[in-house]
């Protein structure tokens, strides 16, 4: 696993831990990183196996529990074994799997419109076998990747400063490792698909935050649901109030008119309520 592990200058006054992401790597979280150096925190970014600068395999069994663990032996190797635990999209979903595994180790929990918040296969949508998935990961382009990020990602606008992030993942599939990379997405999107946590949040002990775009419509299976299951899919203004009302500790923060990644569209705002909570 590719990490960076930052601190801030003069006495740390904590350990944060950002996880990335299915569609981004460590380094998307530059702005945030930068925030809470400013605040005194010290921060750890892994790359997950399969993704970015870490090793792509060529088999492996994608589990959330297997990414938790992997994060946690990181954690080992660095002498911490107390952390605030943040993750967005995927990384949400993961973040939540790794503070039911390790509660003792995680001191608070940060959600990030989290992927998870609903269990797709039991509203309706199919499973999707990994090769069908594999062969669409192959064709991705600048513009399947830039035409999904502005719908869900960004409230349907687009602003030029967003391309990096695009750019940055098209040079992985486009690079020497591209269809494996290809391939552990697929796996990646069949674990996330496969894996539901929503049933086991209310067993979430530590004090928690979950950050919601009210336009966020992600939903992994939409692209391939019933026309009669894509409307039930995805409404985050919706889950994020039924969520955060099922878990214990957990503080819910919306941000009206913002979509998936808030921290990317709006950095100023979203750092502003997650440094007002963990401070």
């Amino acid at each position: 696993m590719a990490y960076m592990d930052i601190s801030p200058i003069g006495e740390s006054i904590g350990n944060i831990v950002l996880l990335h992401g299915k569609n981004f790597c460590g380094c998307t979280w530059n702005a945030t990183i930068n925030g809470l150096l400013a605040a005194g925190y010290r921060v750890i970014v892994p790359d997950q196996v399969g993704f970015c600068k870490s090793t792509k395999p060529t088999s492996y069994q994608f589990t959330l529990e297997q990414l938790a663990l992997n994060t946690n032996n990181l954690l080992h190797s660095l002498n911490v074994t107390n952390a605030t635990i943040m993750g967005h999209s995927m990384g949400g979903m993961l973040s939540a799997r790794y503070a039911l595994m390790f509660p003792s180790q995680t001191f608070r929990l940060v959600m990030v419109d989290p992927l998870g918040l609903e269990n797709w296969f039991a509203l309706g949508v199919p499973y999707q076998a990994i090769d069908v998935s594999y062969l669409t990961e192959l064709n991705t382009s600048y513009t399947s990747i830039q035409t999904y990020q502005q719908a869900t990602y960004y409230g349907g606008t687009w602003n030029a400063s967003y391309d990096v992030w695009v750019n940055m993942l098209l040079s992985i599939y486009e690079g020497p490792l591209g269809t494996h990379f290809a391939y552990n997405m697929a796996s990646t999107t069949d674990m996330i698909f496969t894996q539901p946590v929503i049933q086991e949040l209310p067993n979430l002990k530590m004090p928690s935050l979950l950050l919601v775009g009210d336009l966020d419509n992600t939903a992994i299976g939409k692209a391939w649901a019933p026309a009669s299951v894509k409307p039930l899919l995805g409404h985050y203004d919706i889950l994020g109030k039924q969520v955060s009302a099922i878990i214990p500790n957990c503080t819910l923060m919306e941000f009206p008119g913002l979509g998936h990644a808030p921290q990317i569209q709006a950095p100023d705002t979203f750092h502003a309520a997650l440094l007002g909570w963990l401070n």
